[in-house]
């Protein structure tokens, strides 16, 4: 397939001959795959099964299907229909335990060839004049991507073949890169879709290995897949093709899995930070809120001496330090960050006694490790912003449950040798008034990308 694609190139003086050529050599592996298909489903229809060669046979031609739509144009040969019906019923086959209308090999190459097929769509938009057959061609696409995203969604979500689920998983993610930008068609993904694809990486990238029954070599084989994995899942909030909040369900990890993805989850850090600094403020704040929430009890308490609370105090360390030396250029962000981690550790619970602590009061110890971070004029203003939001003032109590507010309230008094930042230029008579950097309001107004 690949050789044919070489020498099927408009520049060469045997195009010509290799054009006529590509199109005997796809007709005939459409109707191999036609007649094989027939033959399968006649058995199945007679209530008979199908011999060893019969399932080579189907699985062989659709093999070809998805090498060579791969590499070439299969749109004339109208077979996108026919292999989308028959990778639905085999998944609503194997959900009720009956026999699917495909070998279950042969789905895998399915839902490739489904994959190309959709690639292939752009043709049109790079060849048609007319504007008429443009809109068509956009109508299809949207009614093909819906459904192909559709029955992705169900096999990653709820198959019991894990080599379906792996190959449903990288065509979405190369889909939603392809088609998320808004050229010829801008795709959104469902809430649905987006924790669909979360879950999926949070179960099969984020495991530890420890089975010692598997060589090293296949336990080599098995990382590189993850690692594919969730390079793939890191470009869709990179690309903002969902949202940045999605981010934080990798980073949550940063630490614990550093040694297999500490590169990728790395890049994806710095990547979002280039987007959007706040935004990206927000996704660690809410990898520590994940990480935060695991710990926590039936209780809704914390053991704060505890290796785990200890590990993510590290997390929050090593976010810190990726703020880098500039407190002035990562100001917003910073302050940002403390202020959506204030609001999220004083909420009260209404059923708790007045005089009781906010259960998640012990996240202020994990906010105070971004203290060095603000500028010293900023930290009085998120101290005035703590004590309004704490109810009833800062308690006298100096109990074990009410260190953490006490610990994070002093980093924020003993700002001395803090930078502070310089005045601005006197020769500018007039200046814009700006937004207080502690005021109440809490959503960004360019902050859609992101879901707090």
């Amino acid at each position: 397939a690949q050789t044919l694609e070489k020498m099927c190139n408009k520049e060469f003086p045997i195009y010509g001959k290799c054009d006529i050529a590509r199109s005997r050599i796809l007709d005939m592996i459409t109707n191999n795959y036609m007649e094989s298909m027939d033959a399968y489903t006649s058995l199945l229809n007679g209530d008979e099964r199908p011999d060893d060669d019969e399932i080579f046979a189907v699985v062989s031609s659709l093999k070809k299907i998805a090498y060579f739509h791969n590499c070439h144009d299969m749109s004339r040969l109208n077979i996108w229909e026919g292999l989308h019906e028959n990778l639905v019923a085999s998944w609503e086959a194997v959900r009720e335990d009956s026999i699917p209308p495909l070998p279950m090999e042969a789905v895998k190459y399915c839902i490739d060839s489904c994959f190309y097929g959709l690639l292939w769509s752009i043709v049109p938009f790079q060849t048609e004049k007319d504007r008429g057959a443009i809109e068509h061609a956009k109508v299809m696409l949207q009614d093909h991507m819906d459904k192909y995203m559709d029955i992705c969604q169900k096999i990653i979500s709820d198959c019991p073949e894990q080599s379906w689920k792996e190959q449903a998983f990288a065509a979405v993610g190369d889909l939603l890169i392809y088609y998320g930008s808004g050229e010829p068609i801008r795709y959104t993904p469902s809430d649905l879709l987006c924790e669909t694809i979360n879950t999926f990486v949070q179960e099969y990238v984020f495991i530890n290995d420890t089975d010692e029954e598997i060589d090293d070599h296949q336990k080599i084989e098995e990382l590189h897949k993850r690692r594919n994995f969730l390079a793939g899942y890191c470009k869709l909030p990179v690309y903002r093709v969902i949202p940045t909040e999605y981010g934080s369900h990798v980073l949550q990890h940063y630490v614990t899995f550093y040694n297999d993805f500490g590169d990728i989850m790395k890049m994806t850090l710095s990547r979002l930070r280039d987007n959007h600094k706040v935004n990206c403020a927000k996704a660690m704040l809410q990898a520590l809120i994940l990480k935060f929430k695991s710990l926590q009890d039936e209780d809704n308490d914390i053991d704060r001496n505890g290796e785990e609370f200890h590990a993510i105090k590290e997390l929050a360390k090593r976010f810190a330090l990726s703020f880098g030396l500039d407190a002035v250029k990562n100001r917003e962000a910073v302050t940002k960050l403390h202020r959506h981690g204030i609001i999220y550790a004083v909420e009260e619970d209404p059923e708790a006694a007045a005089s009781a602590p906010p259960p998640r009061l012990a996240f202020l110890e994990l906010v105070t490790e971004f203290t060095n971070k603000l500028l010293k004029q900023d930290k009085k203003v998120l101290l005035d912003y703590l004590d309004k939001r704490v109810t009833g003032g800062i308690p006298s109590s100096r109990s074990e449950a009410w260190t953490p507010l006490h610990m994070y309230r002093n980093s924020l008094v003993h700002g001395e040798g803090e930078m502070v930042l310089p005045p601005a230029p006197t020769r500018k008579a007039y200046q814009r008034k700006r937004r207080r950097t502690g005021s109440d309001e809490e959503d960004d107004p360019d902050d859609g990308d992101f879901r707090l």
